[in-house]
């Protein structure tokens, strides 16, 4: 059972006065909830024009500072990535070289001349040809035109007889 609690003061409002007020209360309080959703309407359409401003203004700055990131990050990439390729260029150019030490030496204990042997070689040749071709030169130069017949061959000399010696 509920038992009712008086004021601790002894003095109180009497039951109908006390109704009156809390119901001239809640009227106070519904009309103010009634013109404050009046208010909102009237204004709402400004209020929302305004947000809606402010929304596309923050998005553009957040999309700006996105797009200045994803750009700093681009460029960080690029470089990182240019780095990367030169070092493993670096690599392949000394695998490349270590390789080609390896072969070098392969063929070198197999007794197969390299570039560089068969250049000194053809450059030795291709002086020989020259010093013969001036030999060449020296010797028809010293042959006597008496001596090639018609087809232009030298013939031997003619062998003189012997002097006799007197007994």
């Amino acid at each position: 059972m509920v038992k009712k609690t008086q004021n601790a003061t002894g003095a109180g409002k009497s039951g109908p006065a006390l109704s009156g007020a809390v119901k001239e209360s809640a009227s106070q309080i519904w009309l103010a909830g009634l013109g404050a959703f009046a208010k909102a309407q009237e204004e709402g359409g400004k209020v929302f024009e305004a947000l809606v401003k402010e929304g596309l203004s923050i998005q553009r700055k957040t999309q700006a500072a996105a797009e200045e990131k994803i750009s700093e990050a681009t460029n960080r990439m690029a470089s990182m990535a240019t780095d990367i390729s030169s070092k493993a260029s670096g690599q392949w150019d000394k695998l490349e070289n270590i390789f080609e030490e390896r072969v070098s030496k392969a063929l070198n204990k197999l007794g197969v001349p390299s570039a560089k042997d068969i250049d000194a070689l053809i450059a030795r040749i291709d002086e020989l040809n020259r010093n013969v071709a001036k030999l060449s030169a020296k010797q028809a130069g010293k042959a006597s035109p008496a001596r090639t017949g018609a087809n232009g061959a030298t013939k031997p000399a003619a062998k003189r007889p012997a002097a006799r010696k007197s007994a």
